[in-house]
């Protein structure tokens, strides 16, 4: 029998930015002190410790990789992994969401309707994102080995969406979680299936749960 090979993403810790709701994509935002101490509370299973790990080459992921490895005294090389950049969108990084759809109404609409090929002016589509994981996760599937992913909301959501058949239109079937990890198996072709979704990292949960 060919071994499950698994797959763990881990969305970074917060910016400022993200706590102002602004849009980041490929703007190039470090953690915030905040967003710093806060990874302190994160405990990984064991079993994700020792496994490969590779990032996105954003700086809010790299820093959440070296602070996880520091407080879990992780050592060995963390890969660096283009293909994991956020999703771009173009004009609109800055932005918040909720003044878009006020100043944009029905064509922001319109555009957040048409799912996996809505597309920020001079940006990119959560479909085109599909497009640029599908080699990487074959070639995770082909390695043999479990990794570790620490990426960004539109990978994560992209990915998901492969897994499960969402079309990303109206609310996903479970909403992914900040501070948890979501889990992934990859079949022979690195086709996604969930595992499991949502496991807390806070380290005040009891070990196995899931937040709400």
């Amino acid at each position: 029998m060919t071994p499950t090979l698994q797959l763990a993403l881990l969305r970074h810790g917060p910016t400022a930015w993200n706590r102002s709701r602004r849009i980041q994509g490929l703007t190039d935002e470090p953690l915030d002190e905040a967003g710093r101490a806060h990874l302190e509370s994160w405990r990984l299973p064991e079993h994700w410790v020792a496994r490969p790990w590779v990032t996105s080459p954003l700086r809010r992921c790299r820093e959440t990789a070296a602070i996880l490895a520091r407080t879990h005294r992780r050592e060995g090389p963390i890969a660096v992994e283009p293909r994991l950049i956020e999703m771009s969108h173009g004009e609109w990084e800055g932005e918040r969401l909720a003044d878009l759809r006020a100043r944009l109404g029905e064509g922001m609409t319109a555009l957040e309707d048409r799912g996996l090929d809505y597309r920020a002016p001079g940006g990119e589509s959560p479909r085109e994102v599909q497009q640029r994981l599908r080699p990487w996760l074959q070639e995770i599937a082909a390695a043999g080995s479990d990794r570790l992913a620490i990426a960004h909301r539109g990978i994560m959501r992209a990915l998901y969406a492969m897994a499960v058949g969402w079309d990303m239109t109206g609310k996903p079937p479970v909403k992914l979680r900040d501070d948890c990890l979501q889990l992934f198996v990859l079949a022979s072709g690195g086709q996604p299936h969930v595992e499991r979704l949502n496991v807390s990292l806070i380290h005040s949960a009891e070990p196995g749960t899931t937040r709400p």
